[in-house]
């Protein structure tokens, strides 16, 4: 048997990505409880995070999972459905922002306290208080390395990454 198939890197990322997919399993069935897919969920969650509750198109794709068309076609769909609304950028007339709206804001608190309770339940309640700093502190060190556009646009303090 090859030995790089008991390469502890390899149980390291698996374990990642299972627990990843069974907390986002748990999390989508209460958010289409909601009439809201986890990208909207996502949108909604960091354009009211971010100052003015807006950001620019462009670091809204760097800090999702989405292409710059991609966000298009969400922030198009969001829009319809009166979550957010586009407002032109008056520094550079090629870029726009997405803003969440009040029927977005009221949408997120509508969903917040469950997803919240899940959260908990599933995520951050089976850890000690130290286990929970040190996973976010390696989770920031490994996102800020292999995605530093995950903060475009907004308040975080960047990590400086390694040469």
């Amino acid at each position: 048997m090859n030995s790089d198939l008991d390469d502890p890197r390899l149980t390291a990322v698996g374990l990642l990505a299972e627990a990843y997919t069974g907390l986002m399993n748990r999390l989508t069935v209460q958010l289409e409880e909601h009439r809201l897919s986890g990208v909207e969920f996502e949108v909604l969650m960091r354009l009211a995070r971010s100052p003015g509750q807006r950001l620019r198109m462009t670091d809204l794709a760097g800090q999702t999972t989405l292409s710059t068309s991609g966000v298009t076609r969400v922030v198009d769909r969001m829009e319809r459905g009166g979550l957010v609304r586009r407002e032109a950028c008056a520094s550079d007339r090629r870029s726009s922002y997405a803003v969440i709206t009040d029927t977005g804001s009221q949408r997120l608190a509508e969903v917040l306290p469950g997803h919240l309770e899940l959260v908990q339940r599933w995520y951050v309640g089976l850890l000690t208080e130290e286990q929970m700093t040190q996973l976010q502190g390696s989770l920031r060190t490994i996102r800020d390395t292999v995605n530093p556009c995950a903060v475009a646009g907004s308040t975080e303090t960047e990590t400086v990454l390694p040469a």
